[in-house]
């Protein structure tokens, strides 16, 4: 009876260790989790929470900038007609302006030589389209020239008469440099200048030298003429033949 009673016992103890161990394990990996956990820091410690910085801001509407975009349409030039040459000869009107000093004189007869007791002597001649200029029977200067178209340029022996700098055709509303005139078509002059000057700035007949153009003047380059103008006196003969 004993034997059987210890051998009970036995058999009694392993059984609840059977089931006790896991129980002993389930405890304590809970007393493990909860230990580890925020919850038992807050329960079982006195921590002090660390204070953060406030965030000072809001809201504010601001209105959103706009940006309008302006096109400025450059100005429409108008463009200034130009006067073509034609086959009808027109009029130039020399008027002499910002007071420019110039000699008095009354106009010649159509022919006559103003007297002069120089050595020099321009000969124009209209059937080459080209000037001469002598001095003391030596050539000095040899310019390409334009004449008037149908004719309009008279042959014969004149003089320079006038010399302005820049004079005023008031039929075309142009500017002539190197003015110098050499003889009368009833009340108006006819001479030897550069090529003319429009208002806008543009020059009048630029790449025609060589052939009549004119209405009657005899047109020399821009450079040429100031060359001749400075050279010439008054006086001097001018002769133009074809």
């Amino acid at each position: 009876m004993r034997s059987n009673s210890s051998d009970g016992h036995s058999r009694f103890r392993f059984a609840t260790s059977l089931w006790l161990i896991p129980l002993l394990i389930v405890i304590a990996l809970g007393i493990f989790f909860f230990a580890t956990s925020p919850a038992s820091a807050a329960i079982f410690t006195n921590l002090t929470p660390t204070p953060t910085q406030e965030n000072l801001w809001a809201l504010v509407d601001l209105p959103k900038p706009t940006y309008t975009a302006t096109i400025t349409i450059p100005p429409t030039e108008t463009p200034t007609s130009t006067p073509e040459p034609t086959s009808t000869p027109g009029q130039m009107v020399m008027e002499i302006l910002n007071d420019t000093p110039v000699p008095t004189y009354a106009p010649p007869q159509a022919g006559s030589v103003a007297s002069y007791g120089g050595s020099k002597y321009i000969l124009v001649d209209i059937s080459e389209q080209h000037m001469y200029v002598y001095e003391s029977d030596a050539l000095v200067y040899s310019f390409v020239s334009s004449t008037g178209m149908n004719n309009a340029t008279r042959a014969g022996n004149f003089a320079v008469q006038s010399k302005i700098p820049n004079a005023y055709g008031s039929t075309w509303d142009i500017w002539m440099p190197s003015w110098l005139g050499i003889y009368w078509s009833g009340g108006l002059e006819n001479g030897i200048h550069a090529l003319p000057i429009l208002p806008s700035g543009a020059t009048l007949w630029a790449g025609f030298l060589g052939r009549p153009v004119s209405y009657g003047c005899v047109v020399l380059g821009s450079y040429e003429a100031q060359v001749l103008y400075n050279w010439a006196e008054i006086g001097t003969p001018v002769e133009i033949q074809w």
